[in-house]
């Protein structure tokens, strides 16, 4: 059966409505939000839908058949890149912005299918959607677990090989400055629905094993406390927290159009958000490491934080070390 896509308003009465039950359900979201999936997951088919999140999958057992990975991507060349960075920096330094997400369409040749990417990889979060995307996120969007929202902004990343790269990386001026405005922006999304919002992890470090070598990045989590009705009102509380601050930047109105402007393409589901809600409880995750499917060529999608200080060689490496896939 067909995926049945619903418009916002309807999406948020699903969640609203569904809650309160305990028939856990399925959602998923495009970077505007303009498109949803909202399901009960015994409704979801896995001919055309597959899902691996902590605690649900409905992935087969099967495994997809290993061969030797033929990875090669065709990213911007240093002058595009810098052409779209100088759109962001300039509106920066006009104060028109302070933090912008600012990402890239990358063709891709890979030996795999999307759907054998997903069976063959590894991450915290996966997701196929046939002849459309493939995702393999590391990052957690909003969690909720006994009235508690927490959110989890991912920003920072180097490459394992620097010599000691995660003392490069906290030390890093412009990566903290990232980090730190990131966590405001998310601790004020959070403020609209809940209370006591406070900063429990900051700039933790974590490692990621690619088909380029293991990368670190960094996360801080952030939470608060829910209103006791809170599962009456799930669809509300989930829209106030979107587009996801990580992707996007601050303020957020302002900066999406810049980077609208600056990367010239549609995200699509790049950056949108899925997961899973059971009874009461919510685990989801925001759609990046993600490739998807376009008149029948494969591009992946990458992109990174730009502050005043950025430097844009620097950034155009950080957009070359995410472009990979998590099969080692």
């Amino acid at each position: 059966m067909d995926l049945q896509w619903i418009d916002t308003e309807k999406a948020v009465s699903r969640f609203n409505a569904w809650g309160t039950g305990d028939r856990p359900f399925f959602f998923l979201t495009d970077y505007l939000h303009r498109r949803w999936l909202v399901e009960p997951i015994d409704g979801l088919s896995a001919d055309e839908l597959l899902y691996a999140f902590p605690g649900h999958c409905n992935a087969p057992d099967e495994e997809a058949k290993a061969r030797p990975l033929v990875w090669q991507p065709h990213p911007l060349t240093p002058e595009a890149y810098h052409e779209k960075f100088e759109i962001v920096h300039r509106n920066m330094l006009a104060g028109n912005s302070y933090l912008a997400n600012l990402t890239c369409r990358i063709p891709l040749d890979i030996n795999l299918s999307l759907r054998d990417i997903f069976l063959l990889s590894h991450a915290r979060y996966r997701l196929w959607v046939k002849d459309t995307f493939v995702c393999f996120s590391p990052e957690t969007f909003v969690r909720i677990q006994d009235g508690i929202i927490s959110s989890y902004p991912m920003k920072g990343t180097i490459s394992c090989n620097v010599p000691n790269a995660e003392q490069t990386l906290l030390a890093d001026v412009k990566e903290a400055a990232e980090h730190a405005t990131i966590v405001d922006l998310i601790r004020n999304d959070l403020s609209h629905v809940a209370d006591h919002v406070t900063v429990r992890r900051y700039r933790y470090v974590e490692c990621l094993e690619t088909c380029n070598g293991p990368i670190l990045q960094t996360s801080s989590e952030i939470a608060g406390q829910l209103p006791v009705d809170y599962r009456r009102h799930l669809g509300d509380i989930l829209m106030a927290q979107l587009p996801a601050g990580s992707i996007t930047g601050a303020p957020k109105p302002k900066t999406m159009a810049i980077i609208r402007e600056a990367e010239g393409y549609d995200r699509g589901f790049y950056t949108g958000v899925a997961g899973i809600c059971d009874r009461g409880q919510m685990d989801s995750c925001v759609l990046i490491r993600f490739i998807d499917k376009e008149d029948g060529r494969l591009f992946f999608k990458a992109g990174g934080g730009i502050t005043a200080q950025s430097d844009w060689q620097k950034e155009y490496q950080e957009i070359k070390e995410k472009t990979y896939v998590p099969i080692c």
